[in-house]
């Protein structure tokens, strides 16, 4: 069954597309649309974890102990997110902690929203790069040109700090732009592409290549992909284009057969960067280029960039095992309930996409006495 969809429709229906492993991207996988009338509203209430501050006074000394997290001098927690719709649906927009804590504070929260003019709920994560450090690992498809000291599956040194990890852009033949990683360019870095760097002590941002973002000594890996969608904090010129097909090649509604045109509202990931330096991540099954480039504006990006597209590539997954155990499949958490993939995508051997990975950042010890 076909969906006749114009862009920006108010009457868009939700979708069930069935799952094709091993297709290539941009069209590719299958997933389930969300209606934003039957998901499973987030809870509304957030939650945070503090540490009292301890005073201990002698006769000679007096110390104070710091709260872990303070040392790494966290982010603030983002503000409720004002819904699209004049009737939200319970939930929408309230922020909840999600992923094991860093130094005892949430470094992940999430929540949803309904597009303008959709129906289906787009997920939303908000991560503290403060608390979070990034790496991006490397597959035989994406970029290709291997081997990669960092590739699938992560392993347990890594998993042991591991609390987040999102999927890659396209294939770089569809990406319009460059790749660089672990000390080498595997292809050309493209001047205005739009760029997630990472920096060598695992900081990250998004930007334009060569105005926004640069090379430099402390750059770690640069991943590309087409222009940006946000900047200056509103969608661009481009996302608006009604020339929806230079965002990628979709899948159709029940097939992603080569033979078969595909839809404007697809599957559809995005990253950016907000004023304060935390990274947003969004991603839904019913999205335009322009939808999400609003859900990243509203949630606060500065610049932002589409990530990959169609049902089966979209994954975003956060873990929280138990204090002292490593982040593992059974421990983990998606982000959107729909999508194809999730928890144990970064624990498989034969996944060959690149994804980012956050992890915790080393706490300082407290102020030893004086």
């Amino acid at each position: 069954m076909r969906f006749a969809l114009t862009r920006r429709g108010a009457g868009r229906a939700a979708f069930v597309v069935s799952v094709a492993l091993g297709l290539t991207a941009c069209s590719a996988g299958t997933g389930t649309g969300n209606p934003a009338a039957t998901r499973a509203p987030r809870s509304s209430t957030t939650t945070t974890s503090t540490s009292s501050t301890t005073t201990t006074t002698s006769t000679t000394t007096t110390t104070t102990t710091l709260p872990p997290a303070a040392a790494l001098h966290p982010l603030a927690v983002p503000g409720p997110l004002a819904p699209f719709d004049a009737v939200p649906a319970p939930g929408e927009g309230a922020w909840v902690p999600a992923g094991r804590n860093v130094g005892g504070e949430p470094a992940v929260y999430e929540t949803d929203l309904v597009p303008p003019g959709g129906t289906a709920a787009a997920g939303i994560a908000w991560m503290d790069t403060k608390l979070l450090s990034a790496r991006l690992y490397s597959g035989s498809k994406s970029p290709g040109g291997g081997p990669y000291l960092f590739t699938a599956p992560v392993l347990p040194a890594q998993a042991a700090t591991l609390v987040a990890a999102f999927n890659g852009g396209f294939l770089m033949k569809d990406a319009r732009g460059g790749y660089y990683t672990e000390g080498r360019t595997v292809d050309p870095l493209v001047p205005g592409s739009a760029s997630l760097v990472i920096a060598t002590d695992g900081s990250v941002t998004v930007g334009a290549w060569g105005s926004d973002v640069a090379m430099t000594p402390n750059v770690a890996a640069v991943r590309q992909n087409l222009v940006l969608l946000v900047a200056a904090g509103q969608p661009t010129a481009a996302a608006a284009s009604p020339v929806w097909q230079a965002w990628g090649n979709t899948c159709a509604a029940t097939t992603c057969s080569a033979s078969v045109p595909g839809i404007e509202y697809q599957w559809r990931s995005g990253v950016g960067v907000t004023a304060d330096g935390a990274l947003v991540y969004v991603a839904g099954p019913s999205l335009d280029p322009l939808q999400l480039a609003q859900l990243l504006a509203r949630a606060g990006t500065v610049r932002g960039m589409e990530l990959d597209i169609n049902p089966y590539w979209p994954v975003f997954a956060t873990y929280a095992p138990v204090p002292g155990a490593v982040a593992a499949p059974a421990n983990g958490s998606s982000l959107h309930p729909s999508s194809v993939q999730g928890p144990a995508t970064f624990f498989t051997s034969s996944w060959a996409r690149d994804f980012v990975t956050m992890s915790a950042r080393a706490v300082p010890a407290p102020n030893a006495p004086s």
